[in-house]
């Protein structure tokens, strides 16, 4: 086990700001660490000292002499109309068969490895500078936001590539559910200091809890005692008889010393509007079809989503997540077929072209006030201000000088001001720390309205979503089964390295229309059910999803019953609706058999 970097009292500050204050932490060559702390904490400055882009102000980083570090440039390093496997030779020096070869553990092949590199998409780009990466033979790597955009499969397959990688890595990510799966190890910045946890994040985390309720309960005692020889000390040292006890009091009283407990930064709280719950279908999608002027995303959209739901809108990037999701709040026009919205439906809309075409001139607070209820006060709007962190002066902010933080805290908080039964949230955590997108996860759990949404937050996806519709070869469905289900498919796949490099995605067309093909981008329909059918087929999902969130609740009940005749009732049911669901998934394959 060598030292590849020591970090020894480092020191770092930006004016008043100490982001390193006598900051020390060891890398050695077989451990992959996650790297957490608040945003703003000096996460990606500490990267920079690493990388010699940036120097200390006191202290020192001894490297082994043959410490050879790879780093995931966030910045596009293309050139234009390179291909992939052109910036793979110019930026390792290495032959094509070499890049070729390395290019294939990524899946990049035929027009992914020789067509522009700027086709591409966020995902696909990532890992090409992954490939080039590792073609440079590092034995440390260094990730920033490794997963920031990145779909599912691609996450998936860089979790892949991290475990099967076998020398060190220190990875700065939010995504508790990649450090999870990735680093064994967690170095955490908080108030200038480095503290190293020989263990994954959620132990890390659950640590970090334990200690600080320990710090309180011991500090509760001793806070107790001080007060008790305080009275003895006051009572006795005037008295002659008693004055040598209330010196030795004394002494004690000196030595009982309080544990420094960190103040923690304030954190957002969000609640979500107060709404009455309401049944049936709340939004339909009858032959749609997306898309642009001069291009069909997918078509032959047949989509339920009943009030209630929290639908999470899965698939790989360029399939046409957000533009389905802007077709379903009309703010791209429909290709073909409609969008059939329930009776009554009020919309809040929560996405990257919302909060990037705000009104610069204006205030945090006049933009609550446009977007508050008429007979809201002005007591409540500054209540939701204060909640995401708008408080005192920057109520009073301009729009203009928010950060992107700032505007998307700004945006959440007009939504809680209406009165929507209907969320519609893209990537609701892209520009939110942890503990606002946890916020904003508690908050949608207790809300009684409609939630349709994406993420790239696993830990986010599997906590919110109770149905799925995945948009994949140019269609979109409702999936049958739950988050975890889809999660496995998907890691199946993977591992079993599935990939179809040639499936009519928009991405593939990219390359057609770089090449300067004239054919247009057309996404062809299967045969799909007669309307009758397809209701059938839908009756037949919600009665299996009736029926398995009935199991589970019986499942719940059995692991708290006491008594055994109890039990075996609640088991034979069980058994009774296990049944039942074997029938009708019989049932529900023999009626899409062929559509």
């Amino acid at each position: 086990m060598a030292v590849l970097l020591q970090i020894r009292d480092a020191h770092k500050s930006y004016g008043d700001q100490h982001l390193l204050d006598g900051a020390s932490a060891t890398i050695t060559d077989d451990k992959k660490v996650g790297f957490i702390g608040r945003n703003g904490a000096g996460k990606s400055t500490l990267l920079k000292v690493l990388l010699d882009e940036e120097e200390l102000d006191a202290g020192e980083v001894i490297r082994h002499p043959d410490l050879k570090v790879g780093y995931l440039r966030q910045h596009d390093p293309f050139q234009p109309d390179e291909s992939a496997l052109d910036f793979l030779m110019r930026d390792s020096g290495q032959p094509d068969w070499k890049c070729g070869e390395v290019a294939g553990q990524f899946e990049i092949k035929g027009d992914f490895l020789n067509g522009p590199v700027s086709a591409l998409s966020g995902g696909w780009q990532t890992r090409v500078k992954l490939s080039a990466l590792l073609l440079h033979e590092p034995n440390l790597l260094l990730l920033d936001e490794p997963t920031n955009f990145l779909d599912l499969r691609t996450q998936l397959l860089l979790e892949e590539f991290l475990k099967s990688f076998r020398h060190a890595c220190l990875i700065v990510s939010h995504d508790r559910a990649f450090l999870s799966a990735t680093c064994s190890e967690t170095l955490d910045l908080s108030h200038g200091k480095l503290t190293m946890h020989p263990g994954r994040i959620d132990s890390f985390l659950q640590f970090q809890e334990e200690r600080r309720e320990h710090d309180l309960r011991v500090n509760a005692t001793v806070i107790a005692k001080q007060k008790q020889l305080e009275r003895f000390i006051n009572k006795n040292r005037a008295n002659a008889n008693t004055a040598s006890q209330a010196r030795s009091k004394k002494k004690q009283l000196d030595r009982l010393q309080v544990a420094e407990i960190a103040t923690e930064a304030p954190r957002a709280v969000i609640v979500a509007p107060q709404i009455d719950p309401r049944q049936g279908t709340a939004a339909r999608c009858v032959d749609l079809a997306i898309g642009y002027p001069d291009l069909t995303v997918a078509s032959d959209i047949q989509v339920e989503i009943e009030h209630g739901e929290r639908a999470a809108i899965v698939g790989d990037n360029g399939q046409g997540k957000t533009t389905l999701l802007r077709t379903l709040v009309d703010s791209l026009d429909p290709k073909e077929g409609h969008v059939k919205w329930g009776h009554n439906c009020k919309i809040g809309v929560y996405a990257q072209h919302v909060y990037t075409t705000l009104d610069e001139d204006d205030t945090v607070l006049d933009y609550l006030e446009h977007m508050a209820l008429t007979g809201t006060t002005n007591q409540q709007i500054l209540a939701v201000a204060g909640s995401l962190l708008f408080r005192n002066e920057h109520t009073q902010k301009k729009i203009k000088v928010l950060s992107g933080g700032e505007r998307a805290r700004l945006c959440m908080a007009g939504l809680m001001l209406g009165d929507y039964n209907i969320l519609v949230l893209d990537e609701p955590g892209n520009h939110l720390d942890v503990e606002t997108v946890e916020s904003l996860a508690n908050a949608l759990l207790k809300y009684q309205g409609t939630v349709i949404f994406t993420s790239h937050d696993r830990h986010f996806m599997k906590r919110i979503a109770t149905s799925i519709i995945e948009v994949r070869d140019g269609t979109a469905k409702n999936y049958i089964g739950d988050y975890d289900a889809y999660l496995y498919s998907v890691n199946q796949e993977i591992s079993e390295g599935f990939r179809d490099n040639n499936v009519k995605s928009v991405g593939k067309t990219r390359f057609e229309d770089s090449k300067g093909s004239k054919k247009k981008a057309a996404v062809h329909r299967n045969q799909r059910p007669d309307r009758k059918r397809q209701k059938q087929i839908q009756a037949v999902e919600r009665k299996i999803k009736k029926l398995e969130t009935d199991k589970k609740a019986l499942n719940d009940e059995i692991m708290q019953c006491s008594d055994p005749a109890k039990a075996l009732e609640l088991h034979e049911k069980i058994q009774a609706i296990a049944t039942e669901v074997t029938g009708l998934e019989d049932q529900w394959l023999e009626m899409t058999e062929g559509s």
